[in-house]
């Protein structure tokens, strides 16, 4: 049994153990708690609370512990006699099934596959647990499995997809929800995702629907041969009944004006319901609800406050000290000093649950600034370097905002920074009150919204950017004396990041003339586009000197020169004069090469350092987090030089930080701080900082601050002030009785997607935060699907995919594997696969490592060889190329040729790609099925529907070979979409567009109901983050045609489960048939060709 231990886990099994951990019994009234996920047994009621699985009598009582440990343990389930508990654990970064006795003992865990497993239940005989997986599904699917409460190989359930799930009593019957949502929590949602229970009949999969009319329905239970659930038709979510025999339904309990019911689950004789938190028992022969006191520990050990010992990935900002002695960095709320090499950190706010954000040390290398929100709104603090003194706090005035990016002023007597609501502000520290002053305010809230201000070195002057209506950026220059601003740059180039050289004589700024529709951020036309400019300087004196003048060497200069300008003791800077008459033709290029440059930074005087990066389009999958840090690189140009020497490559982007002298620069890679001179290239390896800190975490304090901040956030965010007509305070409010009750980290986020849900908006999303610490371990995928035949691990399907592509690298198809379907699977690294437990065991700890698989055509060992793979760590990408190789062949076969098939993946850089690959390389079939069935959003896929839409306009007549139509690349007959339910965001407008261009027909079932964007939002000290919609888009008649409503199809097709199980795929047949119905009723035009003109030329009757 050892091998079912976890690494690092704890095991309690007694309520004296549970009062040990959780602290003693509460007196008086205890906070309300969310309970979560309870299951019924004939004595007892089982539920998850603070990442433990508790037990208490079914009539109430003290609760005590079954299962707990250094992870997040969730939804027990009890077994038809109650003696056994299956539950979801997460342990080593991964989410498997266990069981574990009710009365204590050791669990065991049942999977090992690296995607989630979740327990749903038991098969009535108590042998079998119940679960979901996405182990052999394409992306947003789960399917259904039955693995034996002893271990082994996993039975899929024969239904295509399923979330949440209960077998009828004698095991027939199978109700289900037939897919997930993205947002459970979506208040009154109403789009394409709208939950719904279907009844399977398991020897065929012929399904029978619960009535309803665009209803949620969740969490089927049997009762009999009736089924239970929950659903928000009448209101708050309830309890209802669904009688098969009669097809009516009943609702049994009225929630009125209550909070959802969150799950349920039959037991004996009754349902014990999660009413968000509360544990209540629906009487199923009274038809009374009671609710059992429920009595817990004091304190969950997660709300202790504790020491935490900082490491890179924690620091969210990293900035140099004047000095280069010293970085400050922000980190978990916190601003701290850190020793580039000498000394001891130095937190310098200490104040756990307040945020502290975006620290800026002064030039004169006295004083730090940051925002906090101590008051309960962010203002603008400054305090010693040191940390020592009083805090100076300075209100930025009304209505409260999100502050970013405070920039000092050489002389460090003035900030400038902005707000969230496109304004730049500036502020005297000089003043007795510090007020802020309006500089300017931004045109529009979009991606590239960037102020970006810099100051001339005597503080006279701020440059900054405004965007125009053509969204291309103009530089201004703000003078601070007289409050005014002019524009430096014309508008018809996308200049950015103007940055004063040290010596004041000119401005070095970034300018693309060539931007045009990359400015669209949000079209898919702006994808491929050009992006690369040059970095300009403008001579801003009349007799000022063009840095890229020609140069000469004359006697008398040089060594000389040189020396008496280094001896020479720093200055005063000289006043900065800027003679804007004629200053368009002092605008000079530096000989740097055109490059996708992203930032400057002054060196010292007469050099600058530019900032390049790849260009790279990323997917903007929603429903995934953020893209992954982009590699830069730093170029120094000196005009002494006019050489470009390269100074870093591979930093992190937004990890550059350079010394107001100019002289020094902290980069990052991989998120390890590093520092260099800005006049020599870095050291080839160089060392990394090296730092102790540590600070003070206060969990209940921080859970309050990020409540409050996440309401901020929708206040400030949400692209509709009024909160699509929430009351937010009163909201705030009302869930704030639960934060004294929570017990850890995951139960705040659940707060948070239950009390954001009543927005009623797509897109708000609730991800991360600061959880038990685990060492993930990795469980590899070869790549196949496999099988227990007589004892032994088969493969029953091969994956293939590009092993070209390294996106789709398929491990046992490589060069030298060539393991097919049919083969056993003998040993791992040497070991005998062992058939009583799920075959991923095997693979634990292995993905991207190189291992040795024994395979071979017999089970007893004959014929074996040795193959070497690289197993992956997720195999849903070769999944989804493998149906879509498969759909694109089935069309091909069903029409005789005659359609193309595209699949879109996104309407982002995947569907872009997609798109010109195999739509463009279809061109001369005579129609097209385009599949954007979970399309996962991104762009408005503009590019997509303006190619579609294009008709022969000409055709180009040769001597040799055929005509060609014009345009050439396009196909001219019918075009039809196929949608359904994960078609969302981007993948919501894509068939918006495509039906309001009237390009073709829509088959399928209706789309997400999304189309609002995210982006851009402050995370919360702990790392997690929460999303407030703050794009929405409406139609050109001034309705909102798309949101909570989606896209209906002219063709609805649903996936039915028995066609599926028979090889079928429903909905691309119908596609099909469509589209050869259209090609039949309107074949693609042909053209004849004229007779080339006779000119009948009259030629001369003779040379002579």
């Amino acid at each position: 049994m050892a091998g079912d231990f976890m690494r690092g886990q704890f095991f309690a099994t007694t309520a004296l153990v549970a009062a040990a951990l959780f602290g003693a019994s509460a007196q008086g009234r205890e906070p309300p708690r969310l309970l979560q996920h309870p299951s019924l047994s004939a004595d007892a009621i089982a539920f998850d609370y603070a990442g433990a699985i508790w037990v208490v009598p079914r009539g109430g009582g003290a609760a005590h512990v079954v299962v707990t440990g250094q992870g997040d343990n969730s939804r027990p389930v009890f077994s038809p006699d109650g003696s056994m508990i299956a539950y979801t654990g997460r342990y080593d970064g991964n989410t498997d099934v266990y069981v574990v006795p009710t009365a204590g003992g050791t669990p065991r865990r049942l999977t090992w596959h690296p995607g989630a497993d979740v327990a749903l239940g038991w098969s009535a005989d108590g042998s079998n647990v119940l679960f979901r997986s996405q182990r052999d599904t394409i992306r947003d699917l789960d399917r259904f499995y039955l693995i034996p409460v002893g271990g082994g190989d996993p039975q899929p359930v024969p239904l295509p997809s399923g979330e949440d799930a209960a077998l009828s009593p004698d095991g027939s019957h199978l109700a289900y929800t037939p897919f997930g949502q993205w947002q459970p929590a979506w208040k009154r949602y109403n789009g394409g995702q709208t939950a719904r229970i279907w009844i399977a009949d398991l020897k065929d999969s012929a399904i029978t629907k619960v009535p309803r009319d665009n209803s949620n329905d969740r969490n089927p239970m049997f009762v009999g041969e009736d089924v239970y659930f929950l659903s928000d038709r009448e209101g708050p979510v309830s309890l209802y009944r669904y009688a098969p025999r009669t097809g009516a339904v009943t609702r049994l309990i009225d929630n009125g004006h209550g909070f959802d019911m969150a799950s349920a689950a039959a037991g004996p004789g009754a349902i014990v319901i999660d009413h968000f938190g509360r544990i209540e028992l629906y009487d199923l022969a009274s038809g009374t609800l009671t609710r059992p006191a429920i009595t817990l520990g004091a304190e969950a050990p997660a709300r202790r406050v504790h020491i935490k010992t900082l490491d890179k990935g924690d620091i969210a900002k990293a900035v140099l000290t004047a000095s280069a002695k010293r970085v400050v960095i922000e980190a978990h709320g916190e601003i701290l000093s850190i020793p580039v090499e000498k000394g001891d950190a130095r937190n310098l706010t200490q104040t756990a649950g307040i945020a502290e954000r975006d620290p800026a040390p002064s030039p004169d290398g006295k004083q730090v600034a940051y925002f906090s929100d101590e008051s309960g709104e962010y203002a603008l603090h400054i305090r010693a370097e040191n940390g020592t003194g009083a805090v100076r706090k300075i209100d930025l005035g009304s209505p409260a905002s999100f502050f970013y990016a405070p920039v000092w002023s050489p002389d460090s007597k003035r900030i400038v920074y902005h707000d969230k609501r496109l304004n730049l502000w500036l502020i005297d520290l000089t003043a007795h009150e510090p007020k802020p002053v309006k500089i300017a305010t931004d045109r529009y809230d979009s991606p590239d919204f960037n102020l970006d201000p810099a100051w001339s070195p005597d503080s006279r002057f701020i440059a900054y950017t405004l965007q125009g209506p053509n969204h291309l950026h103009t530089i201004m220059i703000h003078a601070v004396d007289t409050g005014t601003s002019r524009a430096l740059t014309d508008g018809l180039s996308d200049a950015v990041s103007p940055r004063f050289d040290a010596g004041g004589d000119v401005l070095y700024f970034i300018a693309d003339t060539s931007r045009g529709l990359g400015a669209g951020w949000l079209d898919m036309s702006s994808l491929g586009r050009a992006t690369d400019g040059a970095v300009y300087a403008a001579v801003l004196r009349k007799d000022g000197v063009s840095p890229s003048a020609p140069q000469s060497d004359e006697e008398g200069e040089g060594d000389k020169a040189d020396k008496k300008a280094a001896d020479k003791t720093p200055a005063a800077p000289k006043p900065v004069q800027i003679d804007f008459d004629g200053l368009d033709q002092r605008i000079v290029a530096l000989g740097l090469p055109v490059a996708h440059y992203v930032t400057l930074f002054p060196a010292e005087a007469g050099a600058v350092l530019a900032v390049s990066a790849p260009v790279v389009q990323t997917d903007h999958d929603m429903t995934q987090g953020g893209d992954a840090p982009v590699p830069v690189s730093v170029i120094r140009f000196d005009a002494k030089t006019r050489k470009p020497v390269t100074l870093i490559d591979g930093a992190d982007a937004d990890s550059l930080s350079v010394s107001a002298d100019g002289k020094k620069i902290l980069f990052a890679r991989k998120r390890d701080l590093f520092l260099a001179p800005t006049d020599a290239p870095a050291k080839a390896g160089p060392d990394a900082m090296k730092f102790a800190a540590a600070i003070t975490v206060d969990p209940p304090a921080e859970w309050r601050q990020m409540y409050h901040e996440v309401w901020r956030i929708e206040r400030d965010f949400l692209y509709d002030p009024k909160a699509q007509g929430l009351d937010l305070a009163r909201a705030e409010k009302l869930y704030a009785a639960f934060l004294p009750g929570l017990g850890s980290r995951a139960e705040l986020n659940t707060l948070f997607e239950e009390m954001l849900g009543h927005i009623g908006v797509g897109h708000t999303f609730v991800r991360g935060g600061e959880g038990p610490e685990q060492a993930s371990v990795g469980v590899g995928l070869p790549g196949a699907d496999f099988e227990l035949v007589g004892g032994h691990y088969r493969f029953r399907t091969i994956l293939t995919g590009e092993n070209w592509n390294p996106e789709l690298i398929a491990p046992l198809t490589q060069p030298g594997a060539q393991v097919h379907a049919g083969d056993y699977l003998l040993a791992i690294n040497g070991r005998p696969v062992d058939a009583a437990n799920e075959v991923y065991k095997g693979f634990e700890g292995l993905a991207g490592k190189q291992i040795v698989l024994t395979v071979g055509p017999n089970a007893d060992g004959s014929g074996a060889r040795d193959v070497k793979i690289v197993p992956l760590a997720r195999d849903i990408p070769l999944r989804l190329h493998g149906w879509m190789e498969a759909n694109r062949r089935t069309v091909d076969a069903l029409s005789g040729g005659k359609l193309a098939y595209v699949y879109l993946p996104d309407t982002a850089s995947g569907g872009f790609a997609n798109f010109n690959r195999y739509y463009f390389g279809q061109v001369g079939k005579q129609g097209v099925i385009l599949d954007e069935r979970f399309n996962h959003g991104g762009d408005i896929a503009d590019f997509i529907v303006d190619q579609l839409k294009r008709t022969p306009q000409m055709i180009n007549s040769t001597r040799e070979g055929e005509p060609v139509v014009e345009p050439a690349q396009a196909i001219f007959g019918p075009k039809v979409m196929l949608i359904n339910q994960m078609s969302g965001s981007g993948g919501d407008a894509l068939p918006w567009l495509f039906r309001k261009a009237g390009v073709g027909t829509l088959v399928g079932v209706r789309t997400w109901g999304g189309l609002v964007g995210i982006g851009g939002y402050p995370d919360l000290i702990d790392g997690g983050s929460v999303t407030a919609p703050r794009w929405a888009i409406y139609g050109t008649k001034g309705e909102w045609e798309v949101e909570d409503i989606g896209i209906p199809p002219d063709v609805t097709v649903e996936q039915d489960p028995a066609k599926m199980r028979q090889g079928h795929d429903p909905q691309l047949e119908a596609a099909v048939a469509v589209a050869l119905d259209a090609l039949a009723k309107s074949p693609p035009p042909t053209f004849r060709q004229p007779p080339a003109p006779d000119r009948h030329p009259v030629l001369p009757d003779s040379a002579e």
